[in-house]
């Protein structure tokens, strides 16, 4: 079996043994991650002539200077007949190790995903700018991926896609979607962003919001009619407006905040909670621009953001202690794992306990 056909071989094996990811490093076994846990596979050793051999085949052009600059680069691998990988290749202890994602290209669905009504409604929205927030490993990628898919499969749009690297491979169904990677089909996003008007979308998805250059173009696509989606590293919905703000310099916040408030759609929080069967399924804190919130953000008063959230469940908010507190109702989790999870364990034993506190509404008033 040459080098090649072996690491075919590993990966349709993780496919078909459903690993989300697979870990390659020389003189060490094959690790495949199965259901959240590590499991070590039987098959060959890889050595460091037959890691630097493989990384001939499988490193495209375009990243081959990157991995020789940076010693690490992301890039899509496909297999035939087996699928395509988000691929990491990066040093350690001197020689290049792989960690490989693989793509699904069946988008899993709200319903199996355990995601609420309410964002097929925020997915559905004719312009603004929609955020999944958390943290890594979150699952803020897959939300983003249903929304999508919802969209693709109800409405008749325009969308087209910056990501790095592509996580799910959709196929046109009511909608045309074209999805570009950075590095391979353009070259960054703010390169990407700059040109995505004139290629005439309804719907932008970016995979992620990094910097001042990429947030200002998603505000100028939505203030013109423009649904943008993407994703943003933070710990709760409330928070991510300041992080959007700290990606600008102090003397641009004000006007950057205004901007904001009316481009704004919602922003959807998620953490992963282990379920009473042994999987997993989304906590969901919302935050939806309602006029109330709108008037927060333009009056700058974000600490008084966590209280809209809270009393705001007749517009579709929610906060994580809430969110908590359905699931364990519903007996998807247990009580014990909502009070490890949650933010404010206090109040979520005393909502268990039948006190619940109208802490939002003292604070609005």
């Amino acid at each position: 079996m040459d080098n090649m056909e072996l690491l075919r071989g590993i990966l349709k094996a993780a496919v078909d043994g459903g690993a989300s990811d697979v870990h390659i490093k020389v003189g060490y076994p094959v690790v495949f991650r199965i259901s959240r846990q590590l499991v070590a596979i039987e098959a060959p050793i890889p050595t460091e002539a037959w890691i630097n051999d493989i990384l001939l085949s499988v490193v495209p052009p375009h990243a081959r200077k990157r991995l020789e600059e940076d010693r690490e680069v992301d890039f899509s691998y496909y297999s035939p007949g087996v699928g395509r990988f988000r691929t990491n290749v990066f040093q350690q202890k001197g020689n290049f190790a792989f960690a490989m994602r693989y793509v699904k290209t069946q988008v899993p669905s709200f319903d199996e995903l355990g995601l609420l009504p309410v964002l097929k409604d925020i997915a559905s929205s004719s312009r603004g700018i929609v955020l999944v927030a958390g943290t890594t490993g979150s699952g803020k990628s897959t939300t983003l991926a249903a929304m999508i898919e919802h969209i693709n499969a109800n409405f008749k749009k325009h969308i087209v896609t910056l990501e790095d690297p592509i996580e799910f491979v959709f196929e046109d169904n009511q909608s045309v979607i074209e999805q570009r990677e950075i590095g391979l089909d353009t070259q960054d996003f703010g390169s990407g962003l700059k040109h995505v008007l004139r290629q005439d979308p309804d719907i932008i998805m970016v995979g992620e919001m990094r910097d001042s250059v990429s947030f200002t173009a998603a505000m100028q696509a939505a203030d013109t009619g423009h649904l943008v989606l993407s994703t943003l590293h933070t710990q709760n919905s409330a928070q991510s407006v300041g992080r959007i703000l700290d990606f600008f310099r102090p003397e641009e916040r004000e006007q950057v905040r205004r901007q904001l408030a009316g481009t704004l759609k919602a922003v959807i929080c998620q953490r992963m909670i282990s379920t009473a069967t042994g999987g997993v399924t989304p906590a969901l804190e919302i935050l939806i621009n309602t006029p109330t919130v709108r008037k927060m953000l333009e009056e700058n008063r974000l600490e008084k953001l966590g209280a809209a959230i809270e009393t705001g469940r007749d517009d579709g908010m929610q906060n994580f202690n809430q969110a908590l507190y359905d699931l364990v109702k519903l007996r998807k989790i247990t009580e014990a794992e909502a009070l490890a999870k949650a933010s404010n364990p206090q109040a979520l034993d005393m909502m268990f306990k039948g006190i619940f506190l109208d802490e939002g509404r003292r604070i609005l008033s």
